[in-house]
This record gives C-alpha cells, structure tokens and sequence, in this order.
C-alpha cells in the first residue's frame, strides 16, 4: 500500500480590507485545492505525477505514532467526525463536525491516516479525501500506549478528584474534633490547678462540655441524611456530606466546561448546511457579541470563525458583505440539494440550534438544608478556634503530648477556620459578576435571533443572496481519479482523459 499523506498548492492570497464598503466587490480568494488554479500552474500530464509525489513524501508512517502529537481533545473529536461521516471525509468535513481549525483537522486526519492504514482517494478537481478502514479505532489503540492508558487516567483524575472533596469536607469534621478535644483538655487541666481540693472539674461545671463535646456534635448532623442520599442516588443526584461541604466552599465547576467546542461545532455544522456561503447576522446568535445594542454594520465579531474555518468576505451584487468558507462547501457525505427559504427564519433553520446560549453559574448545587449544616458546623469550627487561641494564650503549664501537637498545627486551623468563610464569599462576589456578564451576551444573542425570525426588508434581501451564492459539492465515488490505496503504476489513466477533463475546466473560467 502507498504511503499516506497530502498535497497542497498555495497560491498567494491578498487580503483586501473586511469591511470597507467602499472598496470594490471582493474577488474569491482561491482555495489551496482550488481546480481553476490547477491548469495555470501545472501541465495536465505533470498534475498526477506532482501529486503522487506530495503524498508519498509529506508523511510516511514510521515508528513513532503520529496520533500521541494530537491533544487527546482534538484527536477524539476529529475521530468522532470520522466515525459520524462513515470513514471517509474530506477536510471540510471534520472541520464543521468537530469544530476544529480546518489547519487543526488536517493535521489530525493527516496523523490518523498515518497510523492507521487509512489512504486518501483525490477527485477530478484535486479535492483530497481521507479514507479510513472500519477497524482504525482498534488499530490505532494497539499502536498507541497512550491511548491504551487515556482509560486508567480518566478513571485515576476521576478519584483523584473525589478524594480531594472528600478529603476536605472530613477535615472540617476533624478540625471540630481536635479543637474542641484540645479546649476540653485545657479547661480540664486549669481547673485542677486552681481547683485541687474541689472535685475535678466542679468550677467549671456549667454545661459547657455539653455542649462542645466531641460526641454532641452529631446534633449537627441531618438525622434523616443517608436516608435522603439514598433517594437522591436513585433519583440520580446524590451528594454526600462531606461533599457538599467541598462545594459550599469551591462551588462544582464550570458549567460551561466543553461548551466552547458545542459552540464550534454549531457554527460549522451551521456552515455547511448553508452551502458554505452566509452573513454575519446568521453567526450573531452563536458568537459573543460586544453588547446587546451591537450595530448590525459592525461585523467584527465574525473574524474568530473565518480564522477558525478559513473563511473570506465577499460582495454580493447589492454591495452587500457575506463570507464564504471553501473548505466547508467540498464534502464526500451527504446531498449537494439545498434548502429554500421561505416564510420564517426560524422555520428555515428548524433542524439547527437557533442560538447560542451559556449557563449560569451556581453558588452550589446543595440543597438549603445542607447548606445551613455546613455553614453551622463551619461557624462552630471558627468559634472553637476562637476560644482555642485564648486558651493557648493563657496556659500555664508546659503543654506535652496532645496539647503539644495541636499548638503546632494551630495556624492550619486557623487558615482553614478562616477560609471556610472567605473563599465563599469571594467567590459569591466573583459568581454575580460573571453571571451578570453571562446574561448580558445571551441578550444580545437573542436580539440578533429574534431580528433573523422576523427580518427586514435589507436583511431578508441579505439572507436571500447568501442562499443564493451557497455553493455545496459532494464529492462521490464516481470522481475519484487516484487513490493511495493502490500503487500508482497500477492504476491506468490515460493522459488524454486529464487533457479533456482540464479543457473543459479551462473552457468554464
């Protein structure tokens, strides 16, 4: 089998300013597999041969396994838009499925292919596809250790990280523990000094202990709470107490962790189902947006996504600025039909997610009742190391033994005492801000969503030109020209077949 890799001829790009309505319409920025490129620079007879030629060379599989070089979130991603496609996929495809840079796409199709005796097939107008065997999921997991290990690791950070919530919520039980044990045993031993003909501890005698003994301190505890975690469990959401003891104090994460990627892969998805060719008031809903009163002629918030999908502006006959994406409208999946608008936007696009929108951050995810448990035992815990720093102070004698350790750790209670409060209220102070911040870009998202439901005359004629200038090829069987799969040499195309096909390409420009 040939030796995989891929072939890409650049042409010089000028780059005209994005968004200067008075500069002339933009002509189309070629593609580096743009076939009308193809005739000017080579001969029909040398294509094949220059072709080949890149593929064996730009990568050639080897002892190292060129998926390890993928970030682990790339690599799963691309290989689920493989999976999604059916094996074979051109650039473009992963791009929009995965929401990767196409530059992203490229090299981790190019790395796939590589390790998994996948071969690309290049079609009639120099379009690369990649090509890959039903087994390569299992094929690159026997040659790859990491990926072999991904398992183990997720599983090893998965404890890891209960234990970290674990392991504080049980210190606050301990500091308890050890802070009321220590006052105990100081209040015990001065009332002996000051006291040796009374009976031990009867100056004292005030229901103090009582109150602060180690054991009093299950009256804190919910007497019904396994029996709640229970039905939480089988109700699908539990949480012990002492993790929520870690989540009063931390909170439970992002809950936009991974939306970024959902949010690419809406936009590519978004993309390609309209032909690769669309305005920028089609990605507002989708992108973050400078304010809910954005001017609809300021469209620089559309640069991230045509960096991202190798994008470019144009002008349509009315002066009007789209942006077409090349690599998005080449597929080797799906149908070249295209949908019509008609009636509402929002019917127009009822099979896509119609805006985009983050989710607001939680102090916590505990319930009120454990909630005031928590800041209950944290506030007993502060009192308590209150009081223990008084008795320190004010001791007499030469501690040893118990009293000795607890005097050495006592700045780790007290940093932990304070920070039980602190950390929380900083982190309230910081949740209000960023939820606040949150709201205001889905407003604005949801101002642009609402104008594309119901649009105005120059709007409706802007969406009907972007329809009208989509442009969506399938790339299928039936215009393969030469495949990697076999040696070249084997495979028998007649020059004049090449001449006649580039005489009709040159005949179309």
């Amino acid at each position: 089998m040939a030796s995989v890799s891929t072939c890409l001829i650049v042409s010089p790009r000028l780059t005209p300013p994005l968004f200067s309505p008075k500069h002339k319409p933009l002509t189309r920025l070629r593609s580096p597999l743009d076939h009308h490129s193809f005739p000017r620079i080579f001969t029909s007879r040398r294509i094949l041969a220059v072709k080949a030629a890149s593929i064996d060379k730009v990568i050639k599989p080897g002892g190292l396994v060129e998926s390890d070089k993928l970030a682990t979130d790339v690599r799963k991603r691309a290989m689920e838009a493989v999976d999604e496609c059916g094996g074979r996929v051109t650039v473009g495809d992963v791009a929009s499925r995965a929401g990767l840079k196409v530059t992203e796409a490229q090299k981790a199709l190019q790395a796939l292919a590589a390790d998994t005796d996948g071969f690309l097939e290049v079609s009639d107008e120099g379009d690369v596809l990649y090509v890959f065997p039903r087994d390569y999921r299992s094929k690159l997991a026997t040659k790859s250790l990491r990926i072999q290990i991904e398992p183990f690791l997720d599983k090893a950070k998965g404890a890891v990280d209960y234990l970290t919530r674990v392991t504080f919520g049980t210190a606050l039980i301990a500091s308890i523990v050890i802070v009321y044990t220590s006052i105990i045993l100081l209040l015990s031993s001065r009332s002996e000094d000051d006291n040796r003909q009374r009976r031990r501890g009867r100056g004292y005698d005030s229901g103090f202990n009582f109150y602060f003994s180690p054991v009093d301190l299950f009256w804190y505890w919910d007497p019904n709470y396994y029996r709640r975690r229970r039905a939480r469990e089988d109700e699908g959401k539990g949480m012990n107490f002492v993790e929520s003891v870690f989540s009063f104090v931390f909170g439970d994460g992002d809950p936009n962790q991974g939306i970024e990627e959902e949010r690419w892969q809406m936009i590519g998805r978004y993309i390609t189902a309209r032909g690769g060719v669309v305005a920028a008031d089609e990605l507002a809903p989708y992108l973050d947006l400078p304010s809910s009163k954005s001017s609809r002629s300021d469209e620089s918030y559309i640069l991230p996504v045509l960096l991202r999908f190798d994008g470019q502006p144009e002008l349509d006959e009315e002066g009007n600025i789209l942006y077409r994406f090349p690599s998005l409208q080449r597929t080797a999946s799906g149908s070249s039909r295209r949908k019509e608008y008609v009636g509402k936007w929002f019917d127009f696009v009822a099979d896509m997610d119609k805006l985009f929108k983050e989710k607001k951050w939680q102090f916590s995810k505990t319930s009120s009742t454990e909630r005031a448990m928590v800041i209950g035992l944290g506030a007993v815990n502060l009192f308590g190391v209150i009081v223990l720093n008084t008795l320190l102070k004010e001791m007499a004698f030469r501690p040893s033994g118990f009293i000795t350790f607890v005097k050495n750790i006592y700045p780790l209670l007290q940093v932990y005492a304070g920070s039980f409060f602190v950390i929380p209220l900083v982190r309230w102070l910081s949740v209000k801000r960023k939820n606040d911040q949150i709201e205001s870009r889905n407003k604005a998202r949801l101002q642009f969503a609402r104008a594309l439901e119901s649009p105005d005359i120059t709007l409706r004629r802007k969406l009907l030109s972007a329809r009208d200038m989509a442009q969506k090829t399938v790339i299928g069987k039936e215009r393969i020209v030469y495949s990697t799969e076999r040696d070249m040499i084997e495979q028998d195309y007649e020059a004049d077949e090449w001449d006649r096909r580039f005489r009709e390409v040159d005949k179309s420009d």
